[in-house]
């Protein structure tokens, strides 16, 4: 009896995940735990692994169909096996090659093509080619960018490179329509610019970016702080031996923040409208990380409960799933709050956006030297610090925001101390 297999539920969020590449196809024999296709949220890739063993006897939908969580994908069983009754509703049919009759294939090789190929270079520009069909079409010496797209938003799938194989009289006459005249080539220019689609996760930043700035009250406070105790700290960690010496000021300064947050419940909170605030007990900090796809934001849940060593070692496990795109989906929300360090990039201040429904986001900056005038009267440089407090103002007021920075300006002037609460 064939199996299906389903899109599986990457996390508890996640409604529906878009296919990138089938690693399998129609024919090939599986096993199970056999990888079948890579598949992404609008924040992480994953692989799909096989649940049932024997041979891929159809698949459902195409490279770039975005299918909801717990629908069938594909189906696996023995050859010969029915399986339209695991098809789901709106799935298409394997593209498996079909051998067409003699009549039919005559009637394709001299049927005019002019009309496809308007469809291949509409508007002058080639249509997208999907990773699978790029690679049949090098294998069997074909111009991809000839064949007719069938799939999502105009995309060149494998199948329509298999057609395109399967009529050469057609493909020859669709590049000779398709080439530009001698003259015309050589008075084309050069593009001045790159035209580039936003990927899923750009299009969630910039959705997300959009509404906050448009749908809050935010303002940004700056004030800086002595920075010379969590530097001191700081290379005494690095001195020592074994885990503590992977401790970064960054790591000391989310501390800092979830103990700080506990005095200041506004900040540690949700607008759920513009009449009604949700107040957290803990500190689920997200800590905002920069990745080759954008940038993504993970939680460090009860990080008020977590030792200085364990937020370490738990933000930088999350920073690296976050680049390599196999975060859960589910660590990527829930935050109460957000730290945004450019501190390393010498980002000396800045204006952090809020992450809603969030109230508040710290930006942490780099260290500076500065003068002030000391106890004998004498001038000293140290180090200075600078913190970007950005809240929602009509969750919490500058006079507040302001005592938090202040709080949290102390304790980490104040580092060991804080350990010892």
């Amino acid at each position: 009896m064939a199996n299906a297999v389903v899109m599986p539920k990457a996390g508890i969020t996640v409604e529906s995940c878009i296919i990138g590449t089938w690693e399998k196809k129609v024919g090939d024999a599986i096993k199970v735990g056999d990888i079948l296709f890579t598949y992404e949220t609008d924040k992480a890739s994953f692989e799909c692994e096989s649940t049932a063993e024997g041979t891929l006897l159809e698949i459902f939908y195409n490279e770039g169909d975005e299918v909801p969580c717990l629908v069938n994908v594909c189906a696996v069983g023995n050859p010969g096996e029915d399986c339209s009754a695991l098809r789901p509703e709106g799935g298409a049919a394997a593209p498996a090659a079909e051998e067409k009759p003699a009549e039919a294939k005559k009637e394709e090789a001299v049927a005019p093509a002019p009309a496809a190929a308007a469809t291949a270079v509409a508007g002058g520009e080639k249509a997208a080619v999907s990773p699978r069909a790029r690679k049949l079409a090098e294998r069997a010496g074909v111009d991809a960018s000839l064949a007719t797209p069938t799939g999502p938003n105009g995309r060149i799938i494998e199948r329509d490179v298999r057609t395109l194989m399967e009529n050469p009289v057609v493909a020859e006459a669709k590049a000779e329509a398709a080439a530009p005249a001698p003259a015309a080539q050589a008075a084309a220019p050069e593009a001045e610019y790159t035209d580039v689609k936003f990927s899923g996760i750009r299009r969630a930043i910039s959705k997300s970016m959009h509404t906050s700035l448009s749908t809050m009250a935010q303002l940004t406070h700056t004030n800086s702080f002595d920075a010379t105790a969590i530097l001191a700290y700081r290379k005494t960690l690095k001195a020592a031996e074994g885990e503590y010496a992977g401790i970064t000021i960054g790591d000391i300064v989310l501390y800092a923040v979830s103990r700080t947050l506990l005095n200041h419940p506004d900040l540690n909170a949700h607008m759920l409208d513009d009449n009604n605030i949700r107040l957290f007990k803990h500190v689920n900090l997200g800590v905002a990380v920069d990745t080759p796809r954008g940038l993504m934001v993970p939680t460090i849940f009860h990080a008020d409960e977590k030792s200085l060593l364990e937020i370490s070692k738990e933000v930088k496990a999350l920073a690296a799933q976050c680049r390599e795109g196999n975060i859960n989906p589910d660590k990527l929300s829930g935050g109460t709050f957000t730290v945004s360090n450019l501190g390393n990039l010498g980002v000396e201040s800045f204006t952090p956006v809020i992450n809603p429904p969030q109230t508040g986001i710290l930006g942490v900056c780099c260290t500076t030297d500065r003068v002030r005038k000391g106890a004998d009267g004498s001038i000293e440089i140290y180090p200075a610090m600078t913190l970007s407090l950005t809240y929602d103002h009509r969750a919490v007021d500058g006079s507040p925001a302001a005592r938090f920075q202040k709080e949290l300006a102390k304790n980490l002037e104040n580092f060991t101390a804080l350990l010892a609460k």
